[in-house]
């Protein structure tokens, strides 16, 4: 695919895309990821713009939905089932979801997404889980102190760190100045300064800066981590099912990295010798004070029994004296000394750095011997700094190949995860694959989903799609007011979006034709001007005489102008769409016979929607599925009689004396 092919993309604008990206391959995939925000970062280039242009790489030609309503229609369609998305990222997609020309890989996909909630619901509800954590990654902007030098220009890297090229008569030498060094090719010295790293003369950039490859795997962990949790599902194999299959595609070649990310994420001795040298001045203080209680302690509990003989030696010779206290509290001193040095052993364990057998200066008082803890201190300090170069070197090595895979597994989990939402929605509303034919449109048993509330099912049809004696082309749509005809129009509408979108319809069966277009004409605001009527007409007249395949629905057309007027129009209208057997065409109208009298035809299909009486609440008792080659009456004198009901004093006299009239 190329960019500047794109509709309204000319080289200009490709052009930009492509550096803002780093390459044009980078570009097209977050265009088919629909991540419309990053799309939007371009410089001149809108969300609105950033969507066109993903949905026509999706295969959207933008003309389908070719009237404002038939937009709105889609919108409420794809908010609905986006809410049935465990992601934000998956509602992003949601809004790629528009009808195009082949749906047979779509189809496919969510027809095993269905299968799979159906046999499978209580794995499904822990990938929903998994997948809340599902999103778009990111890429690092930090600038890192590390110092790239390479005899080769390396300018990409600048906006990352300080990029640096050895002059004729510089040295490796010269640049021990800095504490972390990537040298590049030839001059590098033989023996590696701690915080170096030294690599040939054409590495791959994920170890030239190990710190940003790593960061984008710390920055994305949670992301990773569904994705980790995803490659484990798939390796227990604790079933069977295409699903599955869609899900291990999408992972192929990333069958190491939950070791890795595990690697990464429990850094081990680092993590440990970090602590300790956090830990080791207070410990050690903590020691001392521990010493000198555990001998206090014990010597309060302690008896010197000396002769008078012995008291006049003691008295004679101190030294003595002082040999024999010792003979008698040597022993509680040296416990309590080795008991702290044993502590301060096991607070080493696991960072590589033996305890000395002697850490105090001397028998009594007990004091830390200072510099054995300095030499500890210095011993993990270089530990530390040798481990997290070679860790941060060692992961960057394994991990660093692997981001480019991972960043398309996880967009392929996105897309994974809206077919699942689609599942959801569908098994919700009870929706099932339309058999997609050459023309026309038919539901059984159809029902709206945007009512709030169960809706009363439908069966209706027009065209070679719908039952045998349902298959004229065009018809008229007569009966009472709030009886349904123009939920009938949207459920049809809706039927022929999702269809033509390659998803589920919300009927027990139904039979959808292929068309090019959808026109949905909405009720006009009442009369209108000369001008607005003109362009009106002009309007109309494009899309029923046009020849492409198309299916209009129209709701009382008839309000443009006076009735007398909209009849004779709407029947002009009516003879130029029947004379196009590609066409499909349903107008809801209350002018009926003043259009088929108009036209000089009298076998425009005619069906009705009759409403029977009032129930015990005044609602309208209504049959919701038209009956066929039936004019219904609007039944005004219904809602006279409502309005009878719920009226009083002189406004209930007036509405008696109306309701007389009929």
């Amino acid at each position: 695919m190329v960019l500047s092919l794109l509709p309204g993309v000319g080289e200009r604008l490709a052009k930009k895309i492509t550096d803002h990206f780093g390459s044009e391959q980078i570009a097209i995939d977050y265009l088919k990821a629909g991540d419309i925000g990053r799309i939007a970062e371009v410089d001149g280039l809108s969300p609105k713009r950033a969507l066109s242009l993903a949905r026509s790489v999706a295969g959207d030609d933008g003309q389908f939905l070719a009237t404002k309503e038939s937009i709105k229609l889609h919108q409420k369609l794809i908010q609905q089932i986006s809410g049935f998305a465990a992601c934000a990222a998956t509602r992003d997609r949601m809004q790629l979801l528009t009808p195009i020309r082949d749906i047979t890989a779509r189809r496919e996909k969510i027809k095993i997404a269905m299968d799979f909630l159906s046999s499978f619901p209580q794995i499904e509800k822990g990938l929903n889980s998994s997948f809340r954590s599902l999103g778009a990654t990111r890429n690092t902007i930090e600038r890192y102190q590390r110092v790239v030098v390479s005899h080769e220009p390396r300018e990409h890297l600048k906006k990352y760190c300080r990029v640096l090229t050895p002059s004729d008569g510089e040295t490796w030498k010269d640049y021990t100045v800095f504490k972390s060094v990537t040298w590049i090719g030839s001059g590098a010295p033989s023996k590696v300064p701690e915080g170096w790293i030294v690599l040939g003369s054409s590495p791959n950039d994920e170890v030239i800066l190990p710190e940003r490859t790593l960061d984008w795997f710390t920055n994305n962990k949670r992301i990773l981590e569904c994705l980790s949790s995803t490659i484990n599902l798939l390796r227990s194999g604790s079933i069977d099912h295409e699903f599955l299959g869609l899900l291990s595609e999408s992972t192929t070649g990333l069958s190491q990295l939950p070791e890795l990310l595990q690697m990464l994420f429990d850094e081990g001795d680092i993590a440990k010798a970090e602590q300790v040298k956090d830990q080791i001045w207070p410990f050690t203080k903590n020691l001392q004070v521990q010493v000198h209680n555990q001998v206090e302690q014990a010597m309060n509990d302690a008896k010197l029994a000396l002769s008078g003989s012995e008291l006049l030696e003691a008295l004679s010779d101190g030294a003595g004296f002082q040999r024999k206290l010792k003979e008698v509290t040597g022993h509680v001193i040296d416990e309590a000394m080795q008991e702290a040095t044993n502590q301060f052993s096991e607070l080493l364990q696991g960072t590589g750095i033996r305890c000395p057998p002697v850490i105090f200066t001397s028998d009594w008082p007990a004091k830390i011997d200072r510099q054995v803890i300095d030499r500890i201190d210095s011993a993990l300090e270089e530990k530390l700094k040798a481990q997290q170069a070679d860790h941060v070197y060692n992961m960057a090595r394994k991990l660093g190949p692997l981001k480019s895979i991972c960043e398309d597994a996880i967009r392929n989990l996105i897309e994974c995860e809206q077919w699942l939402a689609i599942a959801r929605w569908s098994q919700h509303y009870r929706c099932n694959m339309p058999e997609i034919v050459s023309h026309g449109i038919w539901v059984e048993n159809g029902r709206h989903v945007m009512l709030g509330l169960e809706p009363d099912p439908v069966t209706y049809g027009l065209g070679d799609a719908a039952e045998k004696e349902d298959r004229q082309n065009l018809s008229l749509l007569t009966g009472a007011n709030s009886g349904g005809k123009t939920t009938l129009l949207e459920l049809l509408a809706h039927t022929c979006i999702l269809a033509h979108m390659g998803l589920p319809v919300p009927a027990d069966k139904a039979r959808v034709g292929g068309v090019e277009s959808l026109h949905i004409l909405a009720k006009a605001g009442g009369t209108q001007s000369a001008g607005a009527l003109e362009q009106t007409l002009v309007e109309l007249a494009d899309v029923v005489s046009d020849p492409t395949p198309k299916l209009i629905l129209a709701d009382e057309l008839e309000a443009i102008t006076e009735p007398g007027a909209g009849a004779r129009i709407i029947a002009g209208m009516l003879l130029a769409a029947r004379s196009q057997p590609d066409t499909c065409m349903m107008l809801v109208t209350h002018l009926a016979p003043a259009i088929i009298k108009a036209s000089q035809c009298d076998d425009f299909r005619v069906d009705g929607i009759e409403a029977s009486g009032l129930d015990a609440d005044l609602e309208l008792v209504v049959d919701r599925t038209p009956k066929r080659n039936h004019l219904a009456r609007s039944t005004p004198e219904l809602i006279v009689k409502r309005l009878v009901e719920r009226s009083s004093g002189h406004a209930k006299e007036l509405f008696g004396e109306i309701l007389q009239m009929f």
